[in-house]
């Protein structure tokens, strides 16, 4: 007949090793004073503590805390073998014994909630929040246009009113001979003033 769960020599024999630490630990701690409840309470604190630090280890984070409670929880379990294995007078246990036996409370306590309730430092931190993008700034469609240079201005100039009529007489003739207005070159060669005012003439015309 097959059973249906597989037995594994591996998990007897820690159970088996897990229940005569237990036992002594027990009677270490009867022997130092906390009988009934009490000394069945300090074997529990006790694999607890050496659970909490074996799990800290295989997730693989923070091995240095997990590391150190358990040696912890390891030397409380294997003192209380050696201690109870007749090398320990349980009749006469001596007053530095009681005070460990009395302080492990606090001790199982501290570790056990440093190592449940204590982030792990080699956890990834979150991830920042990215960075708002920079509005990119216009493309421009080509290099910058150079402004267009002004025009300069001729300078206003007194022009006989004379003058203007004998200019526009000159014009008339010239328009009625070529079709074409007359040029302010013409105009200045036909009257025989600076270039200046041959323009300000041609512009009153």
């Amino acid at each position: 007949m097959r059973l249906p769960v597989r037995l594994d020599a591996v998990l007897i024999q820690a159970v088996i090793a897990a229940a005569l630490s237990f036992a002594h630990l027990h009677d270490l701690a009867s022997a130092a004073g906390q009988d009934g409840w009490k000394a069945w309470a300090y074997p529990v604190s006790v694999d607890l503590l050496l659970v909490a630090a074996w799990r800290r280890l295989r997730s693989g984070a923070s091995k240095a805390a997990g590391w150190c409670w358990f040696v912890v929880a390891l030397a409380a379990s294997l003192g209380a073998n050696v201690a109870t294995a007749g090398l320990l007078d349980l009749d006469d246990v001596p007053a530095w014994l009681r005070i460990l036996v009395a302080g492990w409370p606090a001790v199982a306590f501290l570790g056990g909630t440093l190592l449940a309730h204590t982030a792990p430092a080699d956890e990834p931190a979150s991830a920042p929040a990215e960075p708002e993008s920079a509005p990119a700034e216009p493309e421009t469609a080509g290099p910058p246009t150079e402004p267009e240079p002004e025009k300069p201005q001729l300078p206003a100039l007194h022009v006989p009113a004379a003058l203007v009529t004998h200019a526009r007489k000159l014009a008339d003739e010239h328009h009625a001979r070529t079709g074409s207005p007359i040029d302010p070159g013409i105009l200045r060669a036909r009257l025989n003033v600076p270039a200046p005012l041959a323009d300000a003439i041609a512009a009153r015309l």
